[in-house]
Order: structure tokens, then sequence, then C-alpha cells
């Protein structure tokens, strides 16, 4: 078995002992070819499967969304009913796998933690002023320690990106050890907002600072900006995650969020992953989908394997 992630610090210890060793370590990283790795995406999303196999992935990415409502009109009405489509699914069909968690902001927590009580289902949060994150850290800590007072299974933080892209590694470093202790025993998921970091090299930077930091998941991206998750820049981070349990023995998630919207999607990433990472991370736990809408065609393919019929739009509801 893979160790947790909080023992990363003792495998590479020197490497965070400065800012100059981890500018060093992160710049010394291997340079992403990028003909390479978008050919080797788009190869590995032309891979078709039989009807059995796609039965098993439906229900595997079902399993592995993360239901999330993240807008300022958000209710507590809405929160409830979104944790009831996270354990029912598709309420005609009791078979249909709960979703991995709901998703939403920390004054929203403990409705959603009543909404999915004895299901399974957890609750993540996102914090450190969420989407942007221009905050003090101070701010951006109560943030997360609301979130967890009020029961959250997981915290999802994004870093600060302005402190990357200027090459303040180190302050961002610490910024995720500091959330990580105020996470407790909440795992956490670490935001890059990848359509803002600019290069594939930006993008592995990022993934082993955020693993070196303590990061349970490393995810692309909010779903709030114009480039969210992409099957080249999954793959990247899928690799880094590979690369880092090799060197390390600690194993991390990924959760690619926004734009991943149809079953076909779904499918190409989860190839992505049995491809890359290895059948290890075809579970919840290491995998997640930050796609709402999603779900909704997930339940419609499900619905029309077993039928032979196609519902359409109408057979879900609508978030």
């Amino acid at each position: 078995m893979p160790t947790t992630a909080s023992s990363a610090a003792h495998a590479l210890t020197d490497v965070t002992a400065s800012d100059a060793s981890l500018r060093r370590f992160l710049h010394g990283l291997a340079g992403v070819d990028t003909v390479g790795l978008e050919a080797r995406a788009a190869s590995l999303g032309t891979r078709s499967i039989k009807t059995t196999a796609k039965a098993y992935a439906i229900d595997l990415a079902i399993s592995m969304v993360d239901l999330t409502t993240l807008e300022g009109a958000d209710t507590p009405g809405k929160v409830r009913a979104l944790g009831a489509k996270a354990v029912h699914p598709d309420p005609t069909d009791r078979t249909a796998p709960t979703t991995a968690a709901v998703c939403v902001y920390p004054d929203m927590v403990a409705t959603a933690k009543e909404a999915v009580a004895g299901s399974g289902v957890l609750v993540a949060s996102v914090a450190t002023a969420f989407p942007a994150g221009r905050a003090a850290l101070d701010v951006k800590l109560a943030d997360v320690r609301d979130a967890v007072a009020a029961g959250a299974d997981e915290i999802d933080m994004v870093i600060d990106r302005g402190a990357f892209l200027s090459g303040r590694y180190l302050k961002v470093y610490e910024e995720i050890v500091a959330v990580k202790e105020a996470s407790g025993a909440a795992r956490l998921k670490v935001i890059f907002e990848t359509g803002e970091l600019s290069t594939y090299d930006n993008i592995r930077r990022a993934s082993w600072l955020g693993m070196l930091a303590g990061a349970d998941f490393i995810k692309t991206s909010t779903g709030k900006v114009a480039v969210n998750a992409t099957p080249a820049n999954t793959l990247l981070m899928l690799e880094a995650v590979r690369d880092f349990r090799a060197q390390t023995g600690v194993q991390v998630g990924v959760k690619p969020a926004g734009g991943i919207r149809t079953t076909k999607d779904a499918v190409k990433f989860l190839v992505l992953v049995n491809e890359t990472a290895g059948a290890d991370w075809l579970d919840n736990h290491w995998f997640r989908f930050g796609a709402s809408s999603l779900l909704n065609d997930l339940l419609m393919q499900r619905q029309k394997l077993a039928t032979g019929r196609y519902s359409g739009p109408d057979y879900v509801t609508v978030d």
C-alpha cells in the first residue's frame, strides 16, 4: 500500500529547505514535449470500449463525480437538492452508484452534511478565497478552519498563481503546508488553475510543488476560467503523480475539473488514468471529476444501455 501524503515531506526534505533549492529542483524537472504530450493524449482519446466495459465505466465515472454548486445564489434548499441527487443520482433506479462527494462553499457545509448523512457521500468545501485566492494567509486559513469545523471531509484550495508565476515557489509551498495543517483530518485538494499557468512546464512544476507540500489531490481548475481540464493537462498531472509515487512511495490523487460534459469525455479520461498512472488510480479515492453537468449525461447513457432507449434531457433533473 502507498504511504500517505503527510509523509512526503520526509522523502525530499532538502528540496524544500530554501527558495533556491526548491527553484533548482522545479526548474530541473524534465521539460515537457508539447507535441508528444498532446499527440499521446489525442491517441488515447480514440480508444473505444465494448458495451459491458462501457457499463462499468459509466458507473465508475458516476462514483467519481464531485457534484458541485459554487454560486453566489446558492441556498440551503439548492444544496439539499444537490445532496439528494448525490445520494440517489437516478431516483428511478437505486442500483445507480452514489457520487463521490458534494462540493460547496464553507457556509453551506453543515447543510450538505445533513443532506448526505449516512450515505457515504463526502462533503468537500472550496476555501482559501476561492476562486481567485486573493486574500491574506490568515483569512485563507480561517476559511479552511470554518469549513472543517462545519464537518468538511475534504478541502479544495487554490494556489496563489501570482506568487507562482513570479517564481516565489517557497511562498506557495509554505501556504499549502499551512492549509494542510489547518485541514486536519480532511483531505486536501490543491487547485492550480492550469488555464492561468500558461505552459505545460509550469503545470508540471506546480504538480510537484503541490505534492511536495502534502497535497492529497492535485486538481486542474476552479471551473471559473476559460480553459479548464483538458486531456493533455490531465495526462501531464497523471504522469506527475505516477513519477512522484515511484520516487517517494506516496500516492496522490488527480481531479480534472471544468469542461468535461459527456460520457464520451469521461471515458477518455478514464483511459488516460489507466494507461498513464495505472489501475491503482481507477477508484474515487484517487480520481475525481469536477464536472456536475457530466452526471446528467452519464445517467442518460446508463439508462440507454439498460433499456435500449435514449431518454433525453428531461430524464434527469436540471442542476
